[in-house]
């Protein structure tokens, strides 16, 4: 049976596969340290899975509206008040079946064939693929490590063409950790409302920034800017809850009415359960958000401080998210590889730890780092990283 043309282009995800080939050593009795995961190793808060245990006993079970429960939206509305001066009203919100799910059913309903999405690299490996599938065509523009692996408007104003239709800002970033300013994005925003495309802010990670700093929503810059933007979150990064598939966006209310629309046709709704469960997150302390936000900085500090020991490897201090994305090109050619893809390819089959590499993200110079796992496992990779290095030089 022949495939439909729109799956026969897509990339597998190189960060699904590593995680993939990680598990099948382990079952096979290796001793393997897996840093490719990108989700918390914490469980979700108790009184989380309490929330949602109680609403299954009271027999909240059932169909919930496409959209979202209007509780959680309600939920999500004070949210965005109480974090970044937002407001918006229930018309302004879907929920969805994970924040993935929200940024597919907004590139469904927004691109024609061939439209334009101006994609910075290094990208989370999703960006590119769901364009693609929604007929559009990604348009990346490599930042540099240089300016931290942040596109300047210079770069994102010479990308923009009459087919142009957004753009993604994603901070703190998945692959890099790296936070955009407030000024950062007020430039950026400026060029965006001269050219009028749709701003895409991926703000996943926004509870996990580090050095005091603190996250900023390009939305929040402005009137102007706050409708010209959709927000993409959600409840699995910062309260423990990937599996829970809970991911909202925020915006225009017709952009909003179509994705629901759509999302009535594809989901009928996220699961109910998982909602209450994500009410229950939104309206109670950050205790647990804080404990999990402070032994990921505390591990980043270690790991960065122990790369920097490894020949070869050079790093960019990120700033959020929990990942790490050193590169490793000068590792990977005085160890006597064609590329960092078969580098780390050797390294998990050698010394048993998984990383990801960068080529998946638009960056092949570079890996992925996951330290959301222990502190001792992660001392045990960089041990073996170091020793794979040297035995190779």
């Amino acid at each position: 049976m022949d495939l439909a043309n729109r799956v026969k282009s897509l990339t597998p995800s190189s960060t699904l596969a590593i995680t993939a080939k990680a598990k099948e050593l382990k079952q096979q009795g290796y001793d393997v340290v897996g840093l490719g995961a990108g989700e918390p190793d914490f469980n979700t808060p108790q009184h989380i899975i309490e929330a949602a245990k109680a609403s299954m006993e009271a027999g909240k079970t059932k169909y919930t509206p496409s959209g979202g429960l209007p509780e959680l939206k309600e939920a999500i509305i004070k949210k965005f008040n109480r974090d970044q001066n937002l407001t918006y009203q229930n018309e302004n919100i879907i929920v969805t079946t994970g924040a993935k799910h929200a940024l597919y059913t907004l590139f469904q309903v927004l691109l024609d064939e061939d439209d334009e999405v101006i994609v910075p690299a290094p990208y989370w490996v999703s960006y590119p693929e769901q364009i693609k599938l929604a007929g559009g065509k990604p348009v990346i523009v490599q930042a540099t490590e240089d300016n931290s692996f942040k596109i300047t408007p210079e770069q994102l104003q010479k990308a923009i063409t009459k087919k142009t239709k957004a753009v993604i800002i994603n901070s703190p970033s998945n692959p890099t950790g790296m936070l955009y300013t407030k000024e950062e994005l007020k430039q950026l925003g400026e060029v965006c409302l001269h050219n009028n495309i749709l701003i895409v802010s991926d703000e996943i990670y926004e509870k996990l920034v580090y050095e005091n700093k603190q996250h900023v929503s390009i939305a929040q810059l402005s009137d102007e800017l706050k409708e010209q933007t959709v927000i993409i979150n959600g409840v699995s990064k910062s309260h423990s809850m990937t599996g829970w598939r809970i991911g909202y966006a925020a915006g225009n209310n017709l952009i909003i009415k179509a994705m629901t629309n759509l999302a009535s046709h594809s989901t009928s709704n996220p699961t109910s359960v998982a909602q209450y469960a994500a009410i229950a997150a939104y309206t109670s302390p950050e205790d647990e958000v804080m404990r999990m936000k402070e032994a990921f900085e505390s591990r980043l500090n270690e790991l960065y401080k122990r790369l920097a020991e490894i020949p070869g490897v050079s790093c960019v201090k990120p700033q959020g998210a929990f990942y790490l994305f050193p590169n490793v090109k000068e590792a990977a050619d005085n160890n006597g590889f064609q590329s960092v893809d078969d580098w780390v390819k050797a390294l998990l089959e050698e010394e048993k730890v998984a990383v990801v590499p960068g080529s998946g993200f638009g960056s092949p110079q570079n890996i992925r780092l996951s330290y959301a796992t222990s502190l001792e496992q992660l001392e045990e990779a960089v041990k073996r990283i170091k020793r794979f290095v040297e035995n190779h030089m």
